[in-house]
């Protein structure tokens, strides 16, 4: 799995003349055009000060979830020949593309390292979280990944819908706001949405009053409730996707 997901990342960096600084360009480039929004050209209501480093702390993990779950949709057919001629565990497709995309993730922490010492931010005991919120999202997006990635093989519209479920959840979850200023029909949103505790964990370092017990709770229940389905569903769904490839 190590072996796949290197070669991944030479693949999608080694040829390039920015190499590395793809895996940062995206997303500074969206930091800025938001900070740009919302605090140029319209009023905002809600997020914490300051705001660029509440939109930095937010945009490099959610890559890491999309580039993730996207992956995984193709995780068979990106490579059918090396699927069918392999031995290796059938779960080792997903994994290479979890673990790829998270050490994208982790190439990032320079800059919001640098983010820290740019802003001045005070560093809590709440960054204990960090390391528990990473770990957290490789098991929903592991869970994830076993279930879409042989059903995406037997639905073929499922990969497209995933893509859109992607974008509504984006604005479901605390990276342009931290959505404390939603009303109280749409409170349970927290509760649904695991990458809202997840989000949550990795900002407690520098704001901890971001705290919320409730979508905490949820995101670790919801995200080892997806893993354990998918580890239940992917031995038979991926046996009908091995005798299409």
């Amino acid at each position: 799995m190590w072996l796949l997901s290197s070669r991944d990342l030479r693949v999608k960096y080694a040829t390039t003349w920015l190499g590395y600084i793809w895996a940062v360009l995206d997303p500074l480039l969206m930091c800025a055009i938001y900070w740009f929004l919302f605090t140029v050209v319209f009023e905002r209501h809600g997020g914490v000060e300051p705001y660029a480093m509440f939109l930095i702390s937010g945009l490099l993990p959610w890559q890491w979830f999309t580039t993730a779950v996207s992956d995984s949709t193709s995780a068979f057919t990106r490579d059918k020949k090396l699927v069918r001629s392999t031995g290796a565990s059938n779960t080792i497709w997903v994994g290479r593309v979890v673990l790829s995309s998270a050490v994208s993730y982790a190439l990032t922490f320079p800059i919001l390292a640098a983010a820290l010492l740019l802003f001045q931010m005070p560093i809590g005991p709440g960054i204990v979280w960090f390391p528990v919120a990473f770990l957290l999202q490789a098991v929903l997006c592991v869970g994830l990944g076993l279930v879409l990635a042989p059903l995406c093989i037997l639905i073929s519209d499922l990969a497209r819908v995933t893509k859109l479920v992607i974008r509504v959840l984006f604005f479901c979850s605390p990276i342009l706001f931290d959505l404390s200023h939603l009303p109280e029909w749409l409170q349970w949103v927290d509760r649904v949405n695991p990458m809202y505790g997840i989000l949550t964990m990795y900002r407690l370092g520098y704001w901890p009053e971001l705290w919320n017990t409730g979508s905490i709770v949820a995101s670790f229940a919801i995200s080892f409730g997806i893993l354990a389905l998918g580890i239940i569903v992917f031995p038979v769904l991926v046996r009908p996707v091995l005798k299409d490839l």
